[in-house]
């Protein structure tokens, strides 16, 4: 069964999604690729990845967490997933670029490919997308905006990739 949450934060409404005990998906609404509940989904705020997750998320934006401790079920290709798993290492506060994230990921020159991968993150804040930036640090593509994407930055101290 699939539930969902909507939950509250600084920069506006994130829609939480469990597929069983693990988060599946997290976005703002209304940012691109954002799902909209379906008619089969149920709203379950009380479930408990979904309550972790908004527990968490009030951490991260309080100044009192640094990473996500949360069960979770993506669907993606096994490229995307490579990508998804080497942005999530990207630590609290650093940034690094679309070329270097694609080296990581085991495609160096593959900078473009390591972007649309990253637009597609289907776990947003929790698998960090917000820290991926263009070479030279310009903030480039955030499915939930790039004001989000500067916001977040801000919140972390992030400093230029490298």
């Amino acid at each position: 069964m699939i539930r969902y949450a909507r939950i509250a934060t600084p920069l506006g409404t994130l829609l939480a999604v469990a597929e069983g005990e693990a988060l599946a998906a997290l976005h703002f609404e209304g940012g691109r690729h954002a799902p909209s509940p379906a008619t089969h989904w149920r709203e379950a705020p009380d479930h408990p990845p979904l309550r972790r997750c908004a527990a968490q998320l009030a951490d991260y934006f309080a100044g009192c967490r640094r990473g996500f401790d949360l069960p979770v079920a993506v669907t993606g290709t096994p490229f995307q997933k490579r990508v998804w798993r080497e942005i999530a290492r990207v630590p609290f506060g650093e940034t690094i670029t679309y070329a270097q994230l694609a080296a990581r990921a085991g495609v160096p020159g593959a900078a473009r490919a390591a972007g649309a991968a990253t637009g597609r993150n289907p776990l947003s804040i929790v698998v960090p997308c917000h820290r991926i930036v263009a070479t030279g640090g310009a903030l480039t593509g955030y499915a939930g905006g790039l004001a989000r994407k500067s916001r977040l930055l801000a919140l972390e101290g992030a400093g230029a990739a490298g």
